[in-house]
């Protein structure tokens, strides 16, 4: 069997799409091939690996990564969080890059930065990724450059240290949170009797407070070796041999280590008895169950081992469409429930399944859960439910294959990391889907069904279960294990009844509209189009990614102009019509209905318009506007279970909320910033309890009833001989009302209720928490009186992420008070940035935008800004001009000074006149104030300054501008 097609038979293949693409003789002990398919690969003499590979989507980009064998699981005790902060400080100081040069290159290039933003360090890896302009030849070796430094020669000296403490500890900080700790408690009771317990990537506090700069470069010295590392550059070369040239300049002069340290294969010890957790967490955002089965991970190395890849696959998608089956029954034991299956650690990977259920109620969701795995084990799936499965996975693997040529460099980066790292093969997707292809035909119901054989309680199972408030108990849970261990020995459960399914979507055609009238644009290669019923398409053909298209409708009028005495049963039209069905039919129904489719739509219910988006394959277009159709056509009407298990819900989601320190925080920003206005209050149990179902759904069948209100914007593969006729069909015979409905005109609308402070508002909101956190949101309001604000929008744009750069130069490099970061808003409104500031911020945003222009989400949103601009007028394309011609002015426009009058113009000047500021603080107990007291009777400015220390280490700062407009508008 050849393992990789033929070039004749993979251009054929290509020409004729996937359903002609040949099968391949299947030889199960064939042997996989070893050779990244793709890339210019190869070792250096030094040790170090290199992946090189040439691709073009996106345009004049690169994706770079440097993949290094060493983790937090290689620190010893003193060392925990070492790791993790040598990370922090490669992007501090090198031998040849200092004072952070690393960020400032990156910033001045587009490119984002920042460590745990360009790297992650794990239990047994720590990689450092880079996304690069390659347009200028000398871009590509400067970072392929600091890739190397990074390798060998990070600098460590007790200077740096310091500098970067805060950092981290900020990091740790914020992973202390409720879900944080949940994470780390549940990864300790995973590798319970191995290193990897004691061996979180975050490491211990105490360590990052006091670890001394030796220690770390002891570390650093140890492990990063060049033999440990590969470095994968995937990207628009114009060749591999050059990149690998440059990989060889900047890497190939370093020695490698005559005997470095082996790294070590640890093991996670297997047990049969399962191990049990009852884990009470008061900010926990609701009840949960986890149920893990470890086993070890599989090597991907022969044809066998991809088939049993593909049998795990289709078990958890089976096993997924029943419990979403049963989370939508009458009374159902959980809200959701999932299982998927990944690789651990190295030598680890765990099929975890996890369910989210009303408080008290995790006894009932693990029943359920074991109940199922067990009815599996006995009865297995049904040929039909793996026929649904197969039809999944083929779509799948078709959508993968037409874009095979399309696929995103960072993708590809990726694959070759885990070549590298997991020794996972890199066939080519031409040779995968041929073999998936071949090999999902003749992979039975029984085989899928004997994989629930990994899934027995006495193969290392980890029960855990999640609760605000403790209910259940380890006992209880194991008479939960005996009770379904009894019964499957007793064989008293039944098989699986499911339900029956229509053929056909619309059961009835319905006959097409007509155009009335047609315009093109071909400034920007998009046709519009008036249908009969008075619905406005408009449509652009790309050829972006084979296997996408993108849709969106909207139409002006929403939940501002519901009185208030009808909002909050109306805002929950969405939750309560989607859970019954607004396509036709029950969503547990529609999911098989739509295997083997590649096709989601959903609706949005927003303050100012009623939007549907979708998104589909090419192929599946004519199922996607058929779900339009049945949207615009279905009357949902609410059932009392219905009802009932949404505001269940809704109910658990508002206590969730409640228990949650920031849900205090950012309900007190909004009670300043918007006052007691309606719309922006949060919602409490008393308001769902007020809710009318019936109206609720009233209002949302009202909210897509008129198509003569909508504009429909529609980009990606489209082949108008194909795409017309379905959109005249199942769009334009959508039946216009005798009346208008919800027909409003732009500048008609009701503005939101709400005036921002006129005055400096400072408050802190304590809030009870298990651990200390900190956050700070600072406000202020923004008015744009430049006619139709177009450049004003733009200006916006920019100065905005001029700000937030600068901040965090402020908050991260230097210091971490408000009272800074409002001293560095007030010196640009006075001073102005300087003018590198002013170019790193134009080529950030001129990276973005290149990148947009080769996707085809960037262009449905820039359509549909123009037709909600305040300068449409019926031309959507002298909209489009006009925008553009904005942006253009406002780029050639800034410049220090244009940018210091701009930033007194829009904000309060000076910015300390007018501004809210909410600091979020841990509430403290009456006898730790008391204590506080008279500890500040002896040194008060202690006190103080611990205060500030406290808000300077752990603020999440997040400038927010409040504009006097309608914020959901285009402009």
């Amino acid at each position: 069997m050849d393992l990789l097609p033929a070039e004749t038979t993979s251009q054929i293949a290509k020409k004729h799409g996937f359903r002609s693409l040949k099968l391949v003789n299947v030889d199960l002990d064939q042997v996989l091939e070893d050779q990244p398919f793709g890339a210019d690969y190869g070792r250096l003499d030094n040790g170090l690996f290199y992946y090189v590979r040439r691709n073009s989507k996106p345009r004049m980009r690169a994706a770079l990564a440097l993949a290094v064998k060493a983790g937090s699981v290689l620190e010893e005790e003193e060392e925990r969080g070492v790791a993790h902060i040598v990370e922090h400080l490669a992007f501090s100081a090198t031998t040849k890059y200092t004072n952070h040069d690393i960020v400032k290159f990156l910033e001045s290039i587009g490119a984002e930065f920042g460590a745990c933003q360009n790297a992650v360090t794990s239990a047994d890896e720590t990689v450092y990724e880079l996304f690069v302009p390659v347009d200028k030849p000398e871009l590509l070796s400067q970072a392929i450059s600091v890739l190397a430094e990074f390798s060998t020669e990070v600098r460590v000296s007790k200077e740096d240290l310091e500098k970067e403490r805060g950092a981290v500890m900020e990091e740790y900080r914020g992973n202390r949170n409720a879900s944080g700790r949940m994470q780390d408690a549940h990864w300790i009771l995973m590798m319970e009797g191995s290193k990897y317990a004691d061996r979180l990537p975050i490491g211990l506090e105490k360590v990052i407070r006091t670890v001394s700069a030796e220690t770390v470069k002891h570390f650093y010295r140890k492990w990063y070796h060049l033999q440990n590392m590969a470095v994968i550059a995937v990207g628009d070369f114009s060749d591999t041999k050059s990149v690998v040239e440059l990989i060889k300049m900047h890497f190939g002069q370093k020695y490698p280590e005559p005997d470095p340290p082996l790294i070590p294969v640890l093991e996670v010890p297997p047990h049969k008895e399962p191990r049990f957790s009852c884990f009470v967490e008061s900010e926990a955002a609701g009840s949960a169950v986890m149920i893990s089965y470890k086993m070890p991970a599989d090597e991907l190395k022969k044809v066998k081992d991809y088939k049993s890849m593909l049998v795990e696959s289709m078990f958890l998608y089976a096993l997924n469409q029943r419990f979403f089956k049963l989370s939508r029954r009458k009374d159902p034991p959980y809200f959701s429930c999932s299982a998927a299956a990944d690789v651990l650690v190295c030598p680890l990977k765990a099929c975890i399944m996890t369910s989210a259920c009303k408080e008290k109620g995790t006894l009932r969701a693990l029943e359920s859960m074991l109940f199922e795995v067990a009815r599996v084990r006995l009865h297995g799936f049904s040929e039909r439910e793996i026929s649904i499965v197969r039809a999944l996975l083929m779509a799948e693997i078709e959508s993968a294959y037409l874009e095979r040529d399309q696929m995103q460099s960072t993708n590809l980066r990726d694959e070759y990391l885990q070549h590298f790292l997991r020794n996972e093969p890199v066939v080519g997707i031409e040779y995968e889907a041929q073999l998936q292809k071949t090999i999902l035909p003749q992979i039975s119901a029984l085989e899928v069904s004997k994989y629930s054989e990994k899934l027995r309680t006495s193969c290392s199972c980890v029960i855990k279960t999640i609760e605000p408030r403790a209910s259940a108990t380890v006992d209880d849970l194991k008479k939960v294990l005996l009770k379904i261990s009894v019964l499957e020995g007793e064989g008293s459960i039944s098989p699986w009844d499911d339900e029956k399914i229509p053929e056909e979507i619309v059961a009835t055609k319905p006959n097409p509209g007509s155009i009335l009238h047609q315009l093109d644009y071909p400034n920007i290669g998009a046709s519009e189009l008036i249908l009969s019923n008075g619905m406005r398409v408009c449509y652009k053909c790309t050829d972006l990614l084979d296997d996408q298209v993108l849709f969106t409708g909207f139409s002006y009028g929403g939940l501002s102009e519901i009185p208030e005495s009808d909002y909050f049963s109306c805002s929950m039209g969405s939750t309560i019509a989607g859970e019954i069905g607004v396509f036709g039919y029950r969503p547990s129904v529609l999911m098989d209905m739509l295997a083997g489719k590649r096709v989601e739509v959903g609706t949005k219910l927003g303050a100012y318009m009623r939007t549907f988006s979708g998104d589909c394959s090419p192929s599946d277009l004519e199922t996607a506007l058929q779900l339009v159709y049945q949207l615009f056509t279905t009357n949902v009407i609410p059932g009392e279970e219905d009802v009932k298990i949404v505001m269940q819900m809704a109910e658990e989601a508002v206590r969730a909320q409640e228990r949650d320190p920031y849900t205090a925080f950012a309900d007190r920003v909004k009670e300043l910033n918007y006052g007691s206005s309606y719309f922006f209050r949060p919602i409490r149990i008393k308001d769902l309890r007020k809710v009318d179902p019936l109206k609720a759904c009233e209002y949302f069948n009202s909210c897509f009833k008129d198509p003569s209100t909508f504009t429909f914007v529609i980009v990606g593969n489209l082949d108008p001989t194909i795409a017309l006729p379905l959109i005249l069909q199942y769009l334009g015979g959508i039946p216009k009302p005798p009346e208008p409905i919800l027909h409003f005109n732009r500048d008609d609308l009701k503005g939101l209720p709400f005036t921002f402070p006129t005055s400096i508002i400072r408050e802190v909101v304590r809030s009870p928490m298990v651990e200390a956190q900190c956050s700070v949101q600072l406000s202020f309001p923004v008015v744009l009186k430049n006619g139709t604000m177009v450049e004003e929008i733009h200006r916006i744009g920019f100065l905005s992420k001029l700000l937030e750069t600068k901040i965090m130069q402020v908050l991260r490099f230097k210091h971490g008070q408000v009272d800074l970061a409002l001293d560095e808003i007030l010196r640009l409104q006075e001073e102005g940035p300087l003018d590198e500031d002013v170019s790193t911020v134009l080529e950030l945003e001129q990276r973005a935008h290149e990148n947009g222009l080769q996707e085809n989400f960037y262009w449905l949103e820039r359509i549909l800004r123009s037709y909600q601009s305040r300068i449409y007028n019926g031309d959507m394309g002298n909209a489009f001009e006009i925008q553009d011609e904005g942006r253009s002015n406002v780029r050639q426009s800034l410049t220090k000074s244009t940018v210091m009058l701009t930033l007194q113009r829009i904000l309060p000047y000076p910015c300390k006149k007018q501004y809210t500021a909410v600091i979020l603080m841990p509430q403290t107990s009456r006898f730790q104030l008391l204590r506080s007291f008279f500890k500040s009777t002896r040194t008060s400015y202690a006190r103080d300054a611990k205060i500030i220390a406290s808000v300077a280490c752990l603020t999440v700062l997040a400038l927010t501008f409040w504009r006097y407009s309608r914020s959901n508008l285009r402009s």
